[in-house]
């Protein structure tokens, strides 16, 4: 009877320990899918969250948690990073997108400047 009590924490343990892992660093992860930022996104996401006054006393702790798994997960992904690096910008960045899908279908318009 003991026994099987010890495995179902045990079990119970090893549950809880996924579900915190499939949860660490979520700013790395959500920089990733994205476009191309740089070297580690998610590391200087939640830093970022962390020195903004604008941001709600209830994110700092939740970002402060996230970081130390975002840095590990950053630097896995560092090699991927560094792949991308040498990719155009212009791809990733939704307004230079719009801005040459509008030169493509307005050719006869020229425009003087491309940034506002």
């Amino acid at each position: 009877m003991k026994m099987k009590a010890i495995r179902t924490y045990h079990l119970a343990g090893l549950l809880a320990c996924c579900s915190l892992s499939n949860t660490a660093g979520c700013s790395s992860v959500m920089s990733h899918t994205g476009g191309s930022q740089g070297y580690y996104p998610g590391t200087r996401a939640s830093a970022a969250i962390l020195t903004d006054d604008q941001t709600s006393w209830a994110l700092k702790p939740l970002a402060l948690i996230d970081l130390p798994f975002s840095a590990v997960l950053d630097t896995v992904l560092l090699p991927w990073d560094y792949a991308r690096a040498d990719d155009d910008k212009s791809i990733d960045s939704p307004r230079e997108r719009v801005l040459r899908a509008e030169g493509l279908s307005h050719p006869q318009q020229g425009r003087a400047d491309s940034t506002p």
